[in-house]
């Protein structure tokens, strides 16, 4: 699923990767947790080719990512890859459907989109939210849609950064639940980054980072 060999980065004179292998099947739940600086976050965007290493390799799905051009990683990131981030980024001027439909639309699907976004809406409780633009909605209403539209193009993994650290604890534990829910009924993997403990215990592996290397899995 996702394989990930000796992953090395380097900002300026700042190492923040010392060579990572991790290793990640289909249906697992794994969360990524650290100390701020610990390199978490940038060892997420570069397995879902945000970002690039300066030394290493990223396959998902058998498909050696690294080395895609351009276009190319920007076309299977919208096939292949869905996202999460702590701000949802919804776009304010569309409705939550629309927003859902955004990544197929990009991707050149048209034929079943509004469907299947209706369904997914529906299944994450929003079914009354439906036609309503994200100033209309609570904050977990919108990260819930956010989530949706991560979904919309049935990827291979989703990687979420701090899901639920704009959300109150009510709203994170709704989220969190979301997310083992939705692994079971679609069999989809999750890799997340997060500083919240109730998550990261919850997820099937829990890897600790530190000076840029996993110290514990």
């Amino acid at each position: 699923m996702l394989q990930i060999k000796n992953i090395q980065k380097t900002y300026g004179s700042l190492t923040v990767l010392k060579g990572i292998d991790l290793t990640i099947n289909q249906g697992e739940i794994v969360s990524i947790v650290g100390a701020s600086g610990a390199g978490k976050s940038t060892l997420l965007h570069i397995a879902g080719t945000l970002d690039k290493p300066d030394i290493g390799q990223v396959f998902i799905d058998n498909q050696e990512v690294t080395s895609l051009k351009n276009n190319d990683l920007a076309k299977f990131r919208n096939e292949k890859l869905g996202f999460i981030f702590q701000f949802h980024n919804l776009l304010g001027e569309f409705t939550a459907l629309e927003n859902v439909c955004m990544p197929a639309y990009i991707g050149g699907k048209e034929k079943g989109v509004k469907e299947k976004a209706e369904e997914l809406l529906v299944l994450l409780g929003l079914q009354d939210r439906i036609h309503n633009l994200p100033s209309q909605m609570s904050g977990g209403e919108q990260q819930r849609t956010a989530v949706a539209r991560a979904l919309i193009n049935s990827p291979t993994i989703v990687f979420a950064d701090e899901p639920s650290g704009n959300l109150d604890s009510k709203n994170a534990q709704e989220l969190h639940q979301l997310f083992f829910d939705l692994r079971d009924k679609f069999n989809q993997t999750f890799v997340i980054v997060t500083h919240n403990e109730e998550l990261a215990n919850m997820a099937d592996r829990k890897l600790v980072m530190q000076d840029g290397l996993i110290v514990d899995n």
